[in-house]
């Protein structure tokens, strides 16, 4: 359990996600995820980084329960640099990110996966932001590198999802395989990046980030403005606690910056 990092190949570093039952992180595994980003983008040895994880999805954002064990704001704050330091890792990996996507990214795991340079994903992956539903707000910013405006917004305001084979059609996914053949078309992508050379991957990648049309940590952080906003106004507290016992809907409920977590009220992260 927790975050682990190995090295399947030549080249390449595979960093592992592992919170069970839903991969809800707490604050403690978003700075251990960022860190981890971190640490295997700046060995000289690898050349892309496969980010990936176990169990059932990918990413469900991030921990409701332990926000409602908090007595102040102190797991909200924490939540809101966690996952700002986990994206912008992503984002600033010296190496290229591939992400391998299955089951639910929701919340959180759209801030990754949109940060990320490539995604391959599973043909069970579904994408989106229920954030609304969970008295929350984030990761626009990231949703909107992913699918066009217009459907971000209209993703956003219905919290609805999106399938792998749909962003498969916007470009934003590479490949979309079987959950038995993720793990290999993942590796695949990455031995092809890792092949090139290191130094100049890594100035391509600065490249890249350096003409990106946005700076995504100065908006997701703008956003974040108004997800405390929305906390200290109290909706989101209602919206919260009411997550799983209402009947809300949807495949999974998270917050990528403020959070709500898991796939039902039963299955929260404890």
């Amino acid at each position: 359990m927790g975050v682990s990092t190995s090295a399947p190949e030549e080249g390449v570093a595979v960093v592992t996600v592992d919170f069970p039952p839903v991969n809800a992180l707490p604050v403690r595994g978003w700075y251990d995820l960022a860190a981890a980003v971190r640490a295997a983008g700046a060995d000289p040895e690898v050349r892309c980084v496969v980010l990936t994880a176990a169990g059932r999805g990918f990413n469900a954002g991030v921990d409701i329960k332990e926000l409602q064990r908090s007595t102040d704001k102190a797991a909200l704050i924490g939540a809101n640099r966690g996952c700002f330091e986990a994206f912008a890792a992503v984002y600033d990996c010296e190496v290229p990110v591939v992400a391998a996507v299955h089951g639910f990214c929701v919340g959180g795991g759209i801030g990754l996966v949109g940060n990320a340079d490539a995604v391959v994903a599973s043909d069970d992956a579904t994408f989106g932001l229920p954030e609304l539903d969970r008295g929350a707000l984030g990761a626009a910013t990231h949703l909107a590198r992913l699918v066009p405006q217009h459907l971000m917004r209209t993703l956003y305001y219905t919290s609805r999802t999106v399938t792998a084979a749909e962003l498969h059609r916007h470009g934003s996914v590479w490949r979309v395989v079987t959950r038995e053949q993720l793990d290999s078309a993942a590796l695949e992508l990455a031995r092809e990046i890792a092949a090139k050379d290191g130094r100049l991957i890594r100035l391509a990648k600065a490249a890249i980030n350096g003409i990106d049309p946005v700076d995504v940590r100065r908006s997701y952080r703008f956003e974040q403005g108004f997800t405390f906003e929305a906390n200290l106004s109290g909706v989101a507290d209602r919206l919260r606690d009411a997550f799983g016992t209402t009947g809300t809907t949807g495949t999974t409920g998270t917050s990528g910056t403020s959070g709500t977590s898991g796939t039902s009220g039963k299955e929260r992260q404890a």
